[in-house]
Parts: structure tokens; sequence; C-alpha cells
């Protein structure tokens, strides 16, 4: 019975992106906009994968590069490579993703849960897999995927 309520909360819409040959999904709730690459201004002392900061319409939001934080091979940026704007609990936060593909309505019995890969991406990340369309979608939890970000972080500071 657990297990059926869990797959219900995975349900839903969710923006797809590609990074490298990898696609990846986000709950649609989450995302507050999504904008072609913008100039970065670097900050120090800060996580290898973060980027640094953009100023969007008066307010400053770190930028997550995802290849870095999933440990992936980096890649040079493209005319598709956008930021998307996501919000986690009360923080923006903009994540540098390779190209956005579509807006999914993804059924419950499309999700499964994740198989254990022996990978770099942390599995407490991943809400899940998805079938649909005939290909497989790593379902991000967002807000663990970003968690050590949003934790401490005042309206004022960077990160």
């Amino acid at each position: 019975m657990l297990n059926e309520s869990v797959v219900t909360e995975r349900a839903g819409k969710y923006l797809t992106f590609g990074l490298g040959n990898e696609d990846f999904g986000l709950e649609i709730l989450k995302v507050r906009e999504i904008m072609g690459m913008l100039d970065v201004t670097s900050v120090p002392n800060t996580p290898h994968y973060v980027c640094g900061v953009v100023n969007i319409r008066g307010k400053v939001i770190p930028i997550i590069d995802l290849r870095r934080k999933f440990a992936m091979p980096q890649a040079g940026f493209s005319e598709e490579t956008c930021i998307i704007v996501v919000c986690v609990g009360n923080v923006e936060v903009g994540i540098i993703v390779d190209r956005v593909c579509e807006v999914q309505d993804i059924a419950e019995a499309d999700i499964e849960d994740t198989p254990e890969l022996g990978t770099d991406l942390d599995g407490t990340n991943i809400l899940g897999m998805s079938k649909a369309g005939g290909k497989v979608t790593i379902l991000l939890d967002i807000d663990a995927v970003l968690a050590a970000i949003s934790v401490g972080r005042t309206e004022n500071s960077v990160l």
C-alpha cells in the first residue's frame, strides 16, 4: 500500500531535459522559467559545481552546472544550452542543462523505482525512472539534488 502512494505522488507533469546522452525530468511545478545561457559572474570559494550567479530582473540567482554536480564529462555550451530556474523551498536556483526537450505527463504506470546502477548519480536524488514514450527518463528529486544549496541560505547570501 505504501509503494502505491509513493508512485501516485511521482505521477504528473515533468519538464524533460538532456545532459549528454541522458534524459532527465523534473516536476514542472518546481520550474519558474527557462532562458538561454547568460553571462555568469564567478563567486570565489564555492563548491565546484557552482558556476556563479546571474542577475535576473534585479534578483541574484546562483547557477549550478548539473554536469559537474553529477560528475559527468564536461562539454562546451551550444545554442541549445540553457538555464532552468527552479524553486527549492523559497530559494530560486538556476541549473545549466544541454537542452530542454518537452513537458511530459507521466502516469504512475510508467514510473519504476530506481535500480542499483553503481553510478556517480546518487540514488537519493532520483524519484524514479520513467519509461513513457518508449525511452528511459531519470526523474530527479530536484529538492534533494539542490538541498545543500538551500540549507542555511539567507535572502541576501549567494549560497
